[in-house]
């Protein structure tokens, strides 16, 4: 049992609780004690892929964390609350309404690369302490703004026709919210007209490390002249792990008790999609497993997924014709 499995978080429920519940379902499958971990936080309010690595894909966990990632996020306008979500309370309010155009109109702004102030109720640390229990606790909390990436913005679906998506340009960078696609609830309710009044709107942005989706509806909201916050979060996509392959906690379970959690764990390969494969010798992957270097190699520069008969071995990084290890499987 090396390799994902991709939960779709319920509301309510902590990554951590995400991960226990793997855990619990190990057991009871009878498949013994592994490392588990997740690849990445998700925000108990909200929804969606959460990618929990079994085994030694546990030791891919970081590099996660450094993926860009896809959310549907709902604004509300006219309130803004402390946490900058439905948990918190109001702190300012706006009659204000913008129109669908208005919406559209203002995404392009918001779109390539920003800089975003992080929520005041986030777990960045601030002299040691998390944010949110110093802002819990009464105290101010100003966090320094940060450089991220917004790939695309899409507005809400117009007769049931693809999303307007407004391309980003650069960099990478994390998030935090969908609807079961990444169109915006195309068979829920007509699209609002061009010129009508919203007291929402639902978007999906692609994001990079480090974005926060409350930041960035809060600053769209300001940019349209009134305030906002967010009141569904839906991640659809975390790296290369998207709803298709999600489960629910009531088929982990029913897994669990037909010993057959096999059937829906993803192998570790998947990921690291994006880094070509080596093909290894039996000696050669015996001297990486020892540690040793191998000279000589014919590669072009740059990481690969070394692996022995479709077995992986490791994760090398190849410099000069010199392979050297970056994370090892004990495989």
């Amino acid at each position: 049992m090396h390799g994902w499995i991709i939960l779709d978080k319920p509301l309510g429920l902590g990554s951590t609780q995400g991960v226990s519940a793997v855990k619990r379902a190990l057991r009871e499958g009878g498949y013994g004690k592994f490392k588990v971990g997740h690849g990445g936080t998700l925000d108990p309010l909200a929804t969606g892929v959460l990618p929990i690595a079994v085994g030694e894909a546990t030791k891919l966990a970081g590099r996660m964390l450094d993926s860009d990632k896809i959310y549907d996020f709902t604004v509300m306008f006219g309130v803004q609350t402390d946490t900058l979500d439905a948990e918190g309370v109001s702190i300012a309010t706006s009659d204000v309404r913008p129109t669908m155009a208005a919406v559209e109109a203002v995404l392009a702004q918001f779109t390539g690369p920003i800089s975003q102030a992080p929520p005041a109720y986030s777990a960045l640390k601030v002299d040691g302490e998390r944010a949110y229990d110093l802002a819990r606790a009464g105290q101010d909390v100003v966090l320094a703004s940060r450089n991220v990436t917004i790939y695309s913005l899409s507005s809400p679906v117009r007769g049931g026709g693809p999303a307007k998506l407004v391309e980003g340009g650069f960099g990478e960078r994390d998030g935090l919210g969908e609807s079961p696609s990444t169109t915006v609830q195309a068979d829920v309710d007509p699209p609002p007209r061009s010129g009508e009044e919203l007291d929402e709107v639902t978007l999906t942005a692609h994001v990079s490390k480090g974005t926060y989706i409350r930041s960035l509806a809060r600053d769209i909201a300001l940019a349209l002249g009134t305030v906002g916050h967010v009141t569904m979060l839906r991640r659809i996509k975390a790296g290369p792990f998207d709803l298709s392959a999600a489960i629910s906690l009531d088929k982990l379970d029913e897994l669990a008790k037909a010993s057959a959690l096999e059937d829906v764990l993803l192998p570790l390969r998947v990921a690291l999609d994006d880094i070509p494969a080596l093909s290894l010798t039996p000696d050669q992957a015996g001297a990486l497993r020892q540690g040793r270097i191998l000279a000589g190699i014919a590669a072009d520069d740059g990481q690969y997924f070394a692996e022995l008969d479709a077995v992986p071995v490791a994760l090398v990084e190849v410099e000069d014709g010199d392979v050297r290890v970056v994370r090892g499987f004990n495989l």
